[in-house]
């Protein structure tokens, strides 16, 4: 059995997921590699050069591929809950899916002191990435994260070390 990492960007997903896997012992995956080692682009360049639908796609085709790996972290894109298929997959797996729930003021926080925030991850709407954006997105996507997961972490105020020692306790 595998632990599914969920949640919006900059929570941590892949921060906290590659120090729970060394804990667990486990390896670590993350969708949105899949997703760029495939395509040999960044998200950015895939949303700017074949749009947010195509991404999303291959976003669905490496959750489907993630589905079917055992004994690993497995941090899924924050978006990846928007489609209907994956989340079904999602519902339907044996694996343990945690969300990482966080205010959305650390979340974008988190997202500016990222220096590759801005070449990796685009604004998802007009509104240009601040947190309306984050309020908004996290309005539409919070319902998804909790119809998926099988438990839930506030990491607003925890270190990825306390998250990682709180997760492993849920694994």
């Amino acid at each position: 059995m595998s632990t599914i990492l969920i949640g919006y960007r900059g929570c941590g997903k892949t921060t906290i997921g590659k120090r729970l896997a060394d804990r667990l012992w486990q390896k670590f995956v993350d969708t949105d590699d899949l997703v760029t080692k495939v395509t040999g682009k960044t998200i950015s360049q895939i949303f700017d050069e074949h749009g947010e639908a195509r991404f999303r796609e291959l976003e669905a085709e490496a959750v489907k591929k993630a589905m079917t790996i055992e004994e690993h972290v497995i941090a899924l894109g924050g978006g990846a809950v928007m489609d209907t298929n994956s989340r079904e997959m999602l519902r339907n797996s044996k694996h343990k899916r945690l969300y990482l729930r966080c205010e959305p003021e650390e979340l974008l926080k988190r997202i500016q002191n990222d220096p590759h925030s801005a070449t990796n991850r685009p604004n998802l709407t007009d509104l240009a990435g601040g947190i309306d954006e984050i309020r908004q997105i996290l309005a539409d996507r919070e319902p998804l994260y909790r119809q998926v997961m099988t438990a839930e972490l506030d990491v607003t105020s925890l270190t990825p070390e306390e998250a990682v020692l709180r997760l492993a306790r849920m694994c």
